[in-house]
């Protein structure tokens, strides 16, 4: 039974899937760091927001976790990189809140168009200043949204009920979805050149980090306002703040800071900037999707196999998970097999699938045939790290697809290139879901894998196959298959020989020993 920890305040409902689906779990919060360090071995799941902080030192604790939950969008507080290189799944969930943050993007928007913070606070202060707080319509003025993906989107929809114009910028924003939303795609300096107000909805990378800093502000036009529900450090809070006082920025909402809890900060104090405490995810029905959606996503990975929103690996749908079953013990049987036959450096790898499996995901058989090609070489691998692994070794991956059929309903080829040659292992599956090699080499050959195989290349002779057999007799080895195959009469040959029983490498020497052996490996799957 797999065991979960639920390290931070989730909804008693999200609880009750866990147990409801089988899942031992464990509600501890508030854990220190050594606390949590200390217990999260004896763990399976890992289910948190945002006050659990999962870094490569908890990870390390961690021997038994296969999936770490995130109820909500931002994973910041998870080292996704280190969680990714000890095959540790990081799922969160980006669809929970994002009503209620676009929501308050627009919330903010409205607040700060009309002075509503400011006011406020003038009139309980037993103010009457009407003149003081002119703002503007929106209406007719022109939104410009940075990062157009599920949140902007939604907040692009609601400005266009509001009779605003829209022009969004985001690298993966195609024209026809830019279409279908009504709105207009443009570049970023287009973007802050044309805005009356700018909304942010993009992640925090390395690449976005600042990006609306001094010489961005200096391109908008003067008398701009800036909504940021998104990420802190998405914009430079002190080239704003000298932007608002010159006059350039007529005002700012910020609902997240570059340093959370944000309990100073260079825009505070200031009139015309609005702040709340990272409120976006923070509504009832917000709180309580997200908590449900990390706790059936969490439950379908440990239960079935079935991937959702991970940022790590690619996704399975629990509808596809049984259809890829079948397939991803034959990917990495395939992998396995070119794994432990190979004997050089690997420099390129080609995955070919045709047939019905074309039509399937086949991003997690990719993955499963990199753990069975890499284990012989890199022990910890698994299907989240394997692609990481190959990229750090600089091993070039293809994929190709192909609906049509060949000789099989269904096949996948595997070509492992190394600085010395290429060679191919290719497999289907007979009866639906029976994994079989139907050709190594390009040699035609139909066997079925099993945990103990001898693998012989050799040379096309008479008295080959009984030799074998005596040496294997000899040694006392019971032979459940033997399949051949060879290339043409007198060629090159290839026999892989199920047995009963581990290979000892001194009965592989002697089998290397006979007569027009080339080559004679013990395989384990």
């Amino acid at each position: 039974m797999p065991r979960v920890l639920i390290s931070d305040k989730l909804s008693p409902a999200a609880v009750q899937i866990f147990k409801d689906r089988g899942i031992e779990t464990d509600v501890k919060v508030g854990l220190a760091p050594d606390e949590l360090k200390a217990i999260v071995g004896a763990y399976d799941g890992l289910a948190i927001r945002s006050n659990t902080k999962v870094t490569a030192e908890i990870l390390a604790a961690a021997t038994n976790l296969k999936v770490v939950g995130r109820a909500g969008i931002g994973v910041d507080n998870v080292d996704v990189p280190a969680a990714t290189a000890r095959g540790v799944v990081v799922m969160n969930t980006p669809f929970g809140n994002s009503i209620t943050t676009a929501e308050h993007a627009i919330a903010l928007m409205f607040a700060l168009a009309r002075d509503i913070a400011q006011a406020n606070a003038s009139t309980h202060a037993g103010k009457w200043e009407k003149s003081k707080f002119m703002g503007v319509e929106l209406t007719n003025k022109t939104l410009g949204v940075v990062g157009c993906g599920n949140i902007g989107s939604i907040v692009a929809d609601r400005a266009i009920g509001l009779h605003m114009k829209v022009i969004a910028y985001d690298p993966f924003l195609s024209q026809e979805r830019a279409k279908d939303l009504g709105i207009e795609k443009v570049e970023l300096d287009e973007l802050l050149t044309r805005a009356d107000f700018i909304t942010l909805h993009t992640p925090l990378t390395e690449a976005t980090r600042n990006l609306i800093d001094a010489k961005a502000l200096a391109k908008t036009r003067k008398g701009v306002r800036i909504i940021n529900c998104a990420r802190g450090g998405l914009v430079n809070e002190a080239d704003l703040k000298a932007a608002i006082d010159a006059g350039q920025v007529a005002g700012a909402a910020f609902d997240v800071f570059a340093e959370e809890p944000a309990k100073a900060n260079i825009l505070f104090g200031s009139d015309k900037v609005i702040c709340t405490p990272h409120l976006g995810a923070s509504t009832t029905e917000a709180q309580e999707n997200v908590a449900l959606q990390v706790a059936e996503q969490m439950s379908d990975y440990l239960l079935t196999g079935a991937v959702t929103n991970a940022l790590n690996i690619p996704s399975v749908s629990a509808e596809d998970a049984p259809k890829l079953r079948p397939y991803m013990t034959l990917a990495h049987q395939l992998g396995s097999f070119a794994g432990q036959i190979t004997e050089h450096g690997l420099k390129a790898v080609s995955v070919a699938y045709e047939g019905q499996v074309a039509e399937l995901n086949t991003k997690p058989l990719t993955a499963l045939l990199l753990e069975g090609l890499l284990k012989p070489f890199v022990e910890t691998v698994n299907m989240v790290n394997a692609p990481v692994i190959a990229k750090d070794r600089e091993i070039a991956i293809t994929e190709t697809k192909n609906e049509k059929c060949g000789d099989y309903h269904t096949l996948i080829t595997l070509t492992v290139t190394t600085d010395q040659r290429s060679r191919s292992v290719a497999g289907t599956l007979f009866g639906g879901d029976k994994p079989r090699i139907v050709a190594i080499k390009e040699i035609p050959i139909e066997a079925e894998l099993g945990p103990n195989m001898l693998y012989v290349t050799n040379n096309d002779k008479p008295g080959f196959i009984g030799r074998l057999g005596t040496t294997l007799g000899e040694a006392g080895v019971n032979i459940a298959t033997f399949h051949l195959g060879r290339s043409e009469a007198g060629g090159n040959a290839i026999a892989l020989i199920r047995v009963d029983q581990p290979l000892t490498e001194a009965l592989l020497d002697k089998v290397r020993a006979i007569p027009n052996v080339v080559q004679a490996k013990a395989l384990r799957f």
